[in-house]
């Protein structure tokens, strides 16, 4: 899981400013298609996320700090993820919605009839 953020941080880091292969469109268009894809996979991400959890709970086997109430803090965890799997899809939409919008943008490049 931390080369997923760590690519994140290294396309934030690359992206900052406007250079060689970060200048036109196609180039949001690029990297709007790699993140459309990256968002769109959260879903199943944070499913099988609980798995691990689900799968102590059953077995009676979850411990809470403090002696809390296994059920209660799954209860709390169910919840959360239910949130997140909306954001996610709201996320997932918009993020598809950027690069559709980007698709037909280009760039007149220099006096030229090529657009980028």
């Amino acid at each position: 899981m931390a080369d997923a953020a760590d690519s994140v941080r290294v396309f934030n880091h690359y992206s900052r400013p406007i250079g060689e292969g970060w200048e036109f469109p196609s180039d949001a268009y690029d990297a709007l298609g790699s993140l459309s894809r990256m968002v769109g996979m959260l879903d199943q991400a944070l499913r099988q996320t609980m798995r691990p959890v689900v799968h102590t709970h059953e077995a009676g086997r979850l411990r809470i700090d403090g002696g809390g109430d296994p059920d209660w803090k799954l209860a709390q965890l169910v919840a959360a993820r239910d949130d997140a799997l909306a954001a996610a899809s709201a996320l997932t939409d918009a993020v598809q919605r950027m690069h559709n919008a980007t698709s037909p943008m280009g760039a007149q490049l220099d006096d030229e009839e090529t657009a980028r």
